[in-house]
């Protein structure tokens, strides 16, 4: 039996699946984030080197089998392995170039999955938000060895923005509450959901909170499920935060598709919604109303798409 791995990692978290020939998933292992924006490159790879050892720990008995015996046929094995991760390609790359055992080791951007789910190997674009936000877009028809040609923009990183991403949106709350509880800005629930995430009352003391972490700081990301909450709940404030974060990935997604595909009517262009952020029912209604073209919210986490591509490698 032939085997490949699947790994879906991000700031979040870091997925893998090992499947049979038949593409049929045998084991499952989730880990820690592996993205080398949050953390230095080696302890990015470290993180993903553990969970392809914890993978590997839960396969069936005739691979764990083969792995331990020095047969030179074993009757199974790995041929395979498709890494789609978040943060600099180069890294990664180089990671897999030091990997052995595990048949073909192919790296790409972890945007590939979810471009996969939203336009299922067709041309087309993809807007993700999560725990940080991209634009993906496809030109050509993926083909066997091929995933086609991916164009990628934004994924700035949390330091400089990524509009319709958790950091975005939970940088936003913590400046407009500041402003409230300093009194330049009507009371809304935003200082409300700000003060309770921090246990803190007082402007200054909330501004030294978020700042007394040089490097980046989770707890800001984490603010963002409240903030869309408030925003169902019609906070006003929290509403028009949401719509003004994501519309700007959703500008970005404009000027794309409108320099990838200039002789295709834009509003037949198939296009895709995921993340937490914009799979959410009142982000997807927002955007609904400005997009000139499709979106259709994406249901399958990035793994299936990841599942989807081995085939490929």
């Amino acid at each position: 039996m032939k085997y490949k791995i699947g790994v879906d990692g991000g700031a979040t978290k870091t997925e893998c699946i090992l499947v049979d020939e038949t593409g049929a998933v045998v084991a499952r292992h989730l880990a820690p984030g592996c993205s080398p924006s949050l953390l230095d490159s080696k302890a990015a790879a470290r993180v993903v080197t553990q969970a392809l050892a914890s993978l590997l720990d839960k396969s069936p008995a005739e691979l764990r089998s083969s792995s331990n015996s020095k047969a030179r046929a074993p009757r199974a094995k790995i041929v395979g392995l498709l890494l789609c991760l978040a943060g600099n390609r180069k890294i990664w790359q180089d990671f897999a170039g030091s990997l052995s055992g595990y048949g073909r080791v192919v790296a790409v951007d972890d945007s590939l999955p979810v471009l996969e789910l939203a336009t299922g190997g067709r041309p087309g674009l993809v807007l993700h938000g999560g725990t940080g936000s991209f634009v993906a877009a496809r030109t050509g028809i993926a083909i066997a060895d091929n995933f086609g040609t991916v164009h990628y923009a934004g994924g700035l990183g949390w330091r400089l923005g990524d509009p319709g991403s958790g950091y975005d949106l939970g940088r936003r709350a913590v400046a407009r509450a500041l402003l409230e509880l300093q009194g330049w800005m009507s009371a809304s629930g935003v200082s409300a959901l700000v003060c309770e995430h921090s246990g803190l009352s007082e402007a200054g003391a909330i501004s030294r909170y978020f700042y007394a972490q040089s490097g980046v700081d989770p707890r800001i990301a984490s603010l963002a499920p409240g903030i869309l909450r408030l925003a169902a709940a019609r906070d006003a404030a929290a509403h028009a935060m949401v719509a003004d974060s994501t519309s700007k990935l959703l500008d970005l997604a404009v000027q794309v598709a409108t320099k990838l595909f200039p002789t295709r009517p834009i509003r037949r262009l198939k296009a895709g919604l995921t993340g937490p952020i914009l799979t959410d029912p009142t982000v997807v209604k927002i955007l609904l109303r400005r997009s000139p073209f499709a979106l259709d919210p994406v249901k399958e986490p990035a793994i299936e798409g990841v599942r989807r591509l081995l085939p490929r490698i």
